[in-house]
């Protein structure tokens, strides 16, 4: 009696169409089938993707069924889309948070101090490898050692001076950075802060005012003033009466 293969269901993801993809989108995925030149995976769409052998992990790889078979089921992140092709490329690597081409000179950015040498920091800024942190970037006063400023693991800010991407290089500093952090601390504490008990006696007094306006709006003249009224307008009448008999 022959047996029958396993069949194996789409994987769930939460996109309906090609369309839908975008570079980074994180997916499960089934391994439909092995070439030479990498792995056919099953994402749940109309169209199959595909991780290059260069991308099955961060270290190299000789024949693809080292890693993967069909069957496996794996996570991957989109590379590639081209919806009008029908090409969508794939990674079992997971993409750095920011990639070479987003890195930006002059940014500031968030990093942990991941290796400390004589001549500088490195910094895990997010991007596929850490950047530089000179020790001539650390202070504008001099710096005896990198580790008289920071430790493995420190969360440090830091500006991006320079990207190689050709070489894989990026340069940092945290020149400036701190003179700029104090002046803004300096703002925060001279800005005026207002108590709740302030903002509470502003509001009675501005009520106040409304109804005083609308007290005054509603007010009746003032008696003498409809008596000196009525006196000029006498007058008046009495001179028109002269000038006529006249």
């Amino acid at each position: 009696m022959a047996t029958e293969e396993p069949t194996h269901t789409s994987p769930p993801n939460s996109i309906d169409s090609i369309s839908d993809l975008k570079p980074k989108m994180r997916l499960r995925g089934i391994v439909r089938d092995v070439q030479l030149y990498g792995a056919v995976v099953d994402i749940g769409l109309e169209y199959n993707g595909v991780v290059h052998i260069s991308q099955l992990t961060p270290k190299r790889v000789n024949r693809v069924a080292d890693v993967v078979s069909p069957g496996d089921e794996v996570t991957v992140w989109v590379t590639k889309v081209e919806p009008k092709k029908g090409r969508i490329g794939l990674t079992m690597v997971k993409p750095p948070q920011v990639g070479w081409n987003e890195l930006e000179e002059g940014k500031t950015y968030t990093g942990q101090v991941t290796r400390i040498e004589s001549y500088g920091a490195f910094v895990d800024v997010g991007a596929e490898r850490p950047g530089l942190l000179h020790v001539r970037e650390m202070s504008s006063g001099y710096v005896r050692h990198p580790s008289d400023l920071v430790q493995i693991g420190d969360e440090v800010e830091v500006r991006l001076l320079k990207v190689n991407r050709r070489r894989r290089r990026i340069d940092l500093s945290m020149m400036g950075l701190e003179m700029e952090q104090v002046q803004q601390s300096d703002e925060d504490e001279q800005a005026p802060r207002k108590t709740t008990m302030e903002i509470a006696l502003e509001r009675a007094q501005a009520q106040k005012q409304a109804q005083e306006r609308g007290r005054q709006k509603h007010r009746q003249p003032d008696l003498s003033e409809r008596e000196g009224i009525l006196e000029r307008t006498i007058a008046q009448h009495s001179e028109s009466a002269s000038r006529s008999r006249q």
